[in-house]
């Protein structure tokens, strides 16, 4: 029998991906009776809009293996749903499909050699893929005032000291960790300084359906010829566990596409044949799914307006969202009460108000921070969303009736964040 020691040390020393453990955790406790408020896993709380999933429904029947590239009617209805959202052209041969964009970021890394840059926080699978790889993972640290975004003038710095080095960027927005966004003069200047380097800029657009506001700006219009964006179906459609994802390239990236589709070929193969089918329909869209979307964005701008305004109440330091369902609160305010308590960094608060109070949350060092910050990710999607959707139609929120609303279609978001603020105020 081989040795656990000849595992490979850059899996070895990995742990589970913390969103995957904390909803296992969270299922378990509920197993045995306890009351979990769950902020922890982010995954959309709303159903497949019914075009789309009468589309899965009609092509169960597919079950022939697919271009590795992808369906060519979904890389064209892609392309096109790009081209107008950016003003652009691009073609069905500059799409690629993969199951989840999570396995074509790992792809991307593993046929370009070069260094990871991401800001902190970021997503929580960005540099483990990049550690299981071998590559080196670069931080870069943000700040409150700049809404947790990287700044052009600290990714500047930072490709100044080696400007020949290869580098992926990735930036995310409306952002998993913050749930704030990039507006169009920051958009610009990343764009200057990605262009003067040459660096691969990975633009993580997986939110941008769910900006409340329904005006998300793709970096790609301002540094086109650089710029690969990674979207799919599991935020804006309810649609996680379809695992579909999708990259799109600019002309000039062309070899990255086609060493990605040679490794595809060699690993998952092709996606899942009626999904991809389906999928042609979630591009496509239509008015059905055009008031699907406009009724979640206001539900999730509606409760993160909430939740991020009574955290503030209590001294807590959180942005309040823009886009998608996250809050990223600070507690750095209480670090002398929390000290007492013998809890001094992020994983021990977390711990903490899990036992406390039933709160699962997600610790800020999973995001790249320093364990010391007592920052937390919260994810505000522990509710039925279906019954929000019928809910929606019946209340017609509007500013005068939005907590009515809110205390119907999200109650244990709601206590989840009562409990919170009382233990915060306890302190």
């Amino acid at each position: 029998m081989p040795s656990i020691n000849s595992l490979n040390l850059n899996v070895s020393n990995l742990s589970k991906s913390a969103t995957l453990a904390i909803n296992e955790r969270c299922r378990e406790m509920r197993k045995n009776g306890k009351k979990i408020y769950n902020f922890g896993l982010g995954q959309s709380p709303f159903p497949v809009p019914e075009p789309v999933r009468k589309a899965l429904s009609d092509n169960a029947h597919q079950k022939d293996y697919l271009a590795v590239e992808g369906l060519p009617e979904l890389r064209q209805a892609i392309a096109d749903y790009y081209s107008k959202r950016n003003g652009s052209s691009y073609s069905y041969n500059q799409v690629l499909i993969g199951p989840g964009s999570k396995e074509l970021m790992f792809l991307l890394q593993l046929v370009y050699y070069g260094d990871l840059v991401i800001p902190i926080p970021s997503w929580v699978s960005y540099a483990p893929q990049a550690r299981i790889l071998g590559r080196q993972v670069q931080w870069l640290p943000t700040i409150a005032e700049n809404n947790w975004m990287l700044s052009a003038e600290m990714l500047d710095k930072h490709c100044h000291e080696d400007h020949a080095r290869p580098r992926i960027v990735i930036i995310n927005y409306p952002s998993n960790p913050t749930g704030t966004t990039l507006d169009e003069n920051h958009l610009k200047e990343v764009a200057e300084v990605a262009r003067k380097y040459d660096v691969v800029l990975l633009s993580d657009e997986i939110y941008s359906e769910l900006h409340y506001e329904d005006n998300h700006l793709s970096i790609a219009r301002y540094y086109p010829e650089g710029t690969i964006i990674s979207g799919g179906l599991s935020k804006w459609c309810g649609a996680g566990g379809w695992r579909l994802g999708a990259f799109v390239f600019p002309e000039s990236q062309n070899r990255l596409l086609k060493s990605m589709s040679v490794v595809a070929s060699e690993t998952f193969t092709s996606t899942c044949a009626p999904v991809q089918y389906a999928a042609v329909t979630a591009y496509r869209k239509n008015p059905e799914i055009d008031e699907y979307l406009y009724k979640c964005r206001h539900i999730l701008k509606m409760l993160g307006r909430y939740c991020s305004s009574n955290m503030r109440s209590a001294g807590i330091s959180v942005p309040e969202p823009e886009g998608g369902f996250y809050l990223f609160p600070d507690f750095g305010r209480f670090r002398e009460q929390l000290a007492k308590k013998s809890i001094t960094d992020n994983k021990s608060l977390c711990e903490y108000l899990l036992d406390r109070t039933g709160i699962a949350s997600l610790y800020g060092s999973a995001f790249g921070c320093p364990a010391s910050d007592l920052s937390l990710r919260m994810a505000f999607v522990d509710f039925d969303g279906a019954s929000a959707l019928r809910l929606y139609d019946e209340h017609k929120p509007s500013d005068k009736n939005e907590k009515k609303f809110l205390k119907h279609a999200c109650p244990d978001v709601l206590e989840g964040v009562k409990r919170l603020v009382e233990e915060v105020n306890s302190w």
